[in-house]
């Protein structure tokens, strides 16, 4: 099963322009097999913060980016729960790679 299948397979399923924005978000990664949903999925979810961390200023208009993102966490974390041995080392991994995006990004969150 790809990424892509394992996605559509969720329930219940996300609103159709969140969807399709995860999917854009995805790009080539989610015709990758669905094994990989937490690696590939928090990828996206960096790559897109990092976009997002580059415009000034953020605007309403950021808000569906924003949402897939988080959707893309949230599945990352969803596909990393079957596999619980593995889940405190990833949990501690996404942190550390998601927080890293702060200093990158130049701006202050005060």
């Amino acid at each position: 099963m790809n990424l892509l299948a394992w996605l559509r397979a969720r329930a219940p399923a996300p609103p159709e322009a969140l969807s399709a924005r995860v999917v854009d978000a995805l790009g080539s990664r989610a015709t990758e097999d669905a094994s990989r949903a937490s690696e590939l999925c928090l990828a996206a979810a960096t790559e897109l913060l990092e976009q997002l961390l580059k415009q000034e200023p953020l605007g309403r208009e950021s808000a569906i980016d924003l949402l897939a993102a988080d959707a893309l966490v949230t599945y990352a974390f969803e596909a990393a729960a079957n596999d619980i041995d593995q889940l405190d080392a990833r949990a501690t991994a996404a942190m550390t790679q998601l927080a890293a995006l702060t200093g990158e990004s130049g701006q202050s969150s005060g």
